[in-house]
């Protein structure tokens, strides 16, 4: 698989969820939320470039439930 870049959106498919490239050394990328939060790490192997429907998702569900009434 060819290296992301840094500040990529990328999908850890091992975690089902996406995140920011913040570093890639010896086989493991590195991932933080987009909004900011802890930091974990990934195989390569198991990381591919984020869907925009990916991206989309989380922030999608959060205005769906806001215009619902609902707090999060």
């Amino acid at each position: 698989m060819r290296e992301l870049e840094i500040g990529a959106a990328a999908y850890d498919e091992r975690v089902g969820r996406y995140g920011v490239v913040m570093d890639h050394e010896g086989g493991r990328v590195y991932l933080r939320p987009p909004g900011g939060g802890l930091e974990w790490e990934a195989a390569v192997e198991h990381v591919r470039p984020a869907r925009v429907s990916e991206v989309l998702a989380e922030p999608v569900a959060e205005a769906n439930a806001r215009s619902r009434g609902e707090r999060l």
